[in-house]
């Protein structure tokens, strides 16, 4: 660039561009390391449906987050009630749980002569392979199955849950079956005993064929949820590799705990981005003064935009393509500005 060769390096002279080299490449490396691990860990949330905004429990339906993944903390809030249309059941939480069993032989084999006990189970046993299939015959099909009723509407914050997310809610609580709200043919079947209806003429001695109905709910809880935000719904994200979209958690749980496989995103990256720039900076100085004979306040920070910008461009390209071009667009700053110094600085490296 100087016109002229020049003269070997001294002995004390040589470590200092070597020097300047090495601190370039460690600032260069530590800016690669921290958009590599922000590339890795938005790779990963593309699985489970994009980045979240962590809007925790002050979280409410607005425009900034539309189309975005969100994480939203707080209570959930019934307003249309679960109902078992069928026994006229009803509950102020979420989720409402039918269980239906049936009192039915079993066969047990315990090494000796083969026995049979009778016991509540919640699907049908085949006892048509049993040893003594004519003496322990069950009935079969039930008349009556288990179901599950979500709520017609839940909120959280101001935010309405879709049906998938109240599905996903868990927790349970047994409830006591309101005998006042049994349909007259079905009050007629069914008595209470010990929180659940049952068929038995002898509720504390059920025979063959008695069939037990209790239910349970999923309670009021604070949850954190993970979903998409469609105007004022809280929605599965369509588009997840993970082919799930959302999560759901009881209590306040922290997005790490909610996906276990996230790599952790840098810590302080800003500081980190500014400390790369610095160390950059300061291996292109040692190499200017080396080369120049002196020290540019406007090429040394010059070069090293150009230089972390360009591997920054490469390394968010097929990730981040609009944050691959804010880097390329400081590389070109970069290229723009050590063009101009070094033509600038030409004719003062020639006189030297």
């Amino acid at each position: 660039m100087s016109g002229e060769r020049k003269p070997p390096l001294s002995i004390r002279e040589l470590p200092w561009p070597a020097l300047g080299a090495v601190i370039l490449l460690i600032g260069v490396g530590v800016a690669a390391i921290t958009e590599k691990g922000h590339i890795d860990y938005r790779t990963q949330m593309q699985r489970h449906g994009g980045d979240v905004l962590n809007l925790g429990s002050d979280g409410r339906p607005g425009a900034d987050e539309q189309g975005n993944m969100v994480r939203v903390v707080g209570p959930v809030q019934v307003v249309e009630e679960p109902l078992d249309q069928l026994f006229n059941q009803q509950s102020n939480q979420p989720v409402l749980i039918r269980h239906v069993q049936m009192f039915q032989w079993h066969e047990l084999r315990l090494g000796g002569p083969v026995s049979y006990e009778l016991d509540w189970e919640d699907h049908p046993i085949d006892s048509s392979h049993f040893e003594h299939a004519q003496t322990h015959a069950n009935p079969g099909k039930f008349p009556l199955k288990s179901a599950r009723f979500d709520a017609g509407l839940v909120r959280l914050n101001d935010f309405v849950l879709d049906p998938a997310l109240i599905h996903a809610l868990t927790g349970s609580r047994p409830m006591t079956p309101d005998l006042r709200r049994l349909p007259s043919n079905l009050a007629a079947s069914f008595s209470l005993f010990n929180n659940s209806l049952v068929t038995s003429a002898v509720p504390s001695n059920p025979q063959l064929g008695d069939l037990r109905v209790s239910w349970e709910v999923v309670p009021v809880q604070d949850v954190t949820i993970v979903a998409k935000v469609n105007g004022n719904q809280l929605v599965p994200a369509s588009d997840a590799a993970d082919g799930v979209g959302f999560a759901v958690q009881s209590g306040n749980v922290p997005l790490a705990d909610i996906f276990p496989d996230l790599p952790v995103p840098p810590e302080y990256a800003w500081l980190r981005r500014i400390g790369s720039m610095l160390l950059a900076t300061f291996g292109t100085v040692l190499l200017l003064r080396w080369h120049y004979q002196r020290i540019d306040p406007v090429l040394a920070p010059a070069i090293a935009v150009l230089v972390m910008g360009a591997v920054d461009t490469v390394l968010w390209l097929g990730h981040d393509n609009a944050r691959a071009g804010w880097w390329f667009v400081l590389t070109f700053v970069g290229i723009a500005l050590t063009v101009w110094r070094v033509r600038a600085l030409a004719p003062v490296s020639a006189k030297k």
